[in-house]
C-alpha cells in the first residue's frame, strides 16, 4: 500500500462551499475512486492560507489524480473550478508533497 500526499488551494470564502460537495460526493465518484485503489482519502483545510492538505492510501500504483482522463473526474473538476485554483483543464492546482518521516 502506498501513501499519497498532496496540497490545492480553496479560494477565499469557500470552506463551507467545498465541505458541502464532499459532503454530498457523487456515488460514481467515490465508486471510480474505490475501483482505483483509493482505500483511505481524507482532506484537511489550513484556514490561514486556504491550503487544502490530501492524504491518500492506496492499494496499486495509481490513486486519485490518475484518473483525470476519465469523464467522472473532468465533470468534477468542472463542478469544483469555481471553487479552487484550477489549471487550463479545470484539474486543481496540486503539489505533490514527499513524504519525510512516518511513524506505523
Amino acid at each position: 500500500m502506498q501513501r499519497i500526499a498532496f496540497k490545492m488551494y480553496l479560494n477565499k470564502g469557500q470552506k463551507e462551499e467545498y465541505k458541502k460537495r464532499h459532503d454530498q460526493i457523487w456515488p460514481e465518484l467515490k465508486k471510480l475512486l474505490k475501483n482505483a485503489g483509493v482505500c483511505e482519502y481524507s482532506i484537511f483545510l489550513d484556514e490561514e492560507t486556504n491550503t487544502l492538505f490530501a492524504f491518500q492510501k492506496v492499494n496499486g500504483e495509481g490513486g486519485s489524480q490518475d484518473l483525470g482522463q476519465t469523464d467522472i473526474v473532468k465533470k468534477w473538476w468542472k463542478f469544483m473550478a469555481d471553487i479552487m485554483k484550477t489549471n487550463a483543464d479545470n484539474s486543481p492546482v496540486s503539489v505533490p508533497l514527499e513524504e519525510v518521516f512516518y511513524l506505523e
